[in-house]
């Protein structure tokens, strides 16, 4: 079917309101809902945290008697199956909802396709599609774990403007922005876990926390750490809320390591270092949706040579750090231009003094 504007004034404000769980409503996708009678928002909601209401019902509630033959515009289906919390189908039939236009069909299999065929059924008219791409947007790690039993993988870095994270010797603070290292904690916020490698852990001793911002949740924070090398003192490791995946055992410092409150998961690959594919399916299983990586050359090569990163967000100072300097990616050398990895230029913008590009490798969602 046609939009019209009013449409897609609609369905923009539903979008604004899903974007306010963007720190919140995880495992469950972000979405908004607006209910408009005569061309005029009569109600709107979104769902914050998984648990609590979706947005249909807040949307609803706040439209009251005005809902009967109203249009409700959402930015994803409507679920037609029970979970933590009821149907939102049902809700909106005995509300006398006469039109609901979705933004996309909803990935997860429980649902995909049968809330609008339930609201069908009663008589109520459906569309699909308006403003599709924003709202897969948000929800990207949703999507991915629904349709690939993987979690969506954004891998961040800081760089030179000559490509380089860190000098020789390791010393790597700060080559971004006060701006930029802020910017970072909405994508860390916004995101279930955070990933890094035990050659971070020990030069830099991050904390990997959300900072400077308002949130009801921490990113589980997960070390690949092949030998156990990670010290005991380690930043990462306070407060608990650590996963530290492995695949050499050492009983002794895994009991210490348990000790501090971490997790600890034992998966090895066929050259005795940590099976990444079998890491990330692990977090799917644990209902994350987005990851962020915040590594070094040596655990970006490996994700990036195995095809498991699907979004790029790099910070480029305005510095030059010179060729022996560390890399982005430990890569092998390619001979030709065939050998190439394509990329997908999403958004450009300056931060600070720092410019930010976000980028998606092809094969990606």
């Amino acid at each position: 079917m046609a939009f019209t504007v009013n449409d897609h004034l609609m369905m923009t404000r539903a979008l604004q309101l899903a974007e306010q769980g963007l720190y919140s409503t995880m495992p469950n996708p972000r979405v908004g809902c607006v209910i408009a009678r005569d061309d005029k928002i009569v109600g709107e909601g979104a769902h914050l945290k998984a648990g609590e209401s979706h947005a249909e019902v807040f949307a609803l509630k706040q439209a009251g008697a005005q809902a009967k033959g109203a249009t409700a515009y959402i930015t994803l289906e409507p679920c037609s199956h029970t979970g933590r919390t009821p149907p939102c189908v049902e809700t909106l039939v005995s509300a006398g909802i006469s039109k609901v236009i979705a933004a996309m069909q909803d990935p997860n299999p429980q649902v995909s396709g049968s809330g609008l065929a339930h609201l069908q059924s009663h008589n109520i008219e459906v569309a699909m599609g308006l403003m599709e791409n924003q709202a897969r947007a948000l929800n990207l790690g949703f999507i991915s774990r629904m349709t690939r039993q993987l979690p969506f993988v954004r891998c961040k870095i800081a760089a030179s403007l000559d490509g380089k994270t860190a000098l020789k010797n390791g010393a790597s603070q700060w080559i971004t922005s006060e701006a930029a290292r802020l910017d970072v904690q909405h994508w860390r916020a916004r995101s279930c876990a955070i990933l890094t490698g035990a050659g971070t852990v020990q030069a830099d001793d991050p904390g990997m926390t959300v900072r400077e911002l308002q949130v009801n949740r921490q990113p589980l924070k997960v070390i690949v750490d092949s030998q156990l090398q990670i010290s005991l003192k380690a930043k990462i490791l306070q407060n608990g809320n650590a996963l530290v995946a492995f695949s050499q055992t050492n009983k002794k410092k895994e009991a210490k390591l348990l000790a501090t409150g971490a997790e600890l998961l034992c998966i090895p690959n066929n050259d005795g270092k940590v099976c990444l594919k079998t890491l990330l399916s692990h977090m799917a299983s644990r209902e994350i949706n987005e990851v962020l990586v915040e590594g070094g050359e040596g655990l970006n090569g490996a994700l990036l040579a195995q095809n498991m990163i699907d979004e790029l967000l790099i910070y480029y100072a305005p510095k030059l750090m010179g060729g022996a300097a560390k890399d982005m990616f430990a890569m092998p050398e390619f001979t030709s231009m065939n050998q190439a990895i394509a990329l997908e230029v999403l958004d450009v913008r300056q931060i600070g003094a720092d410019i930010r590009l976000r980028a998606k490798l092809h094969q990606t969602l």
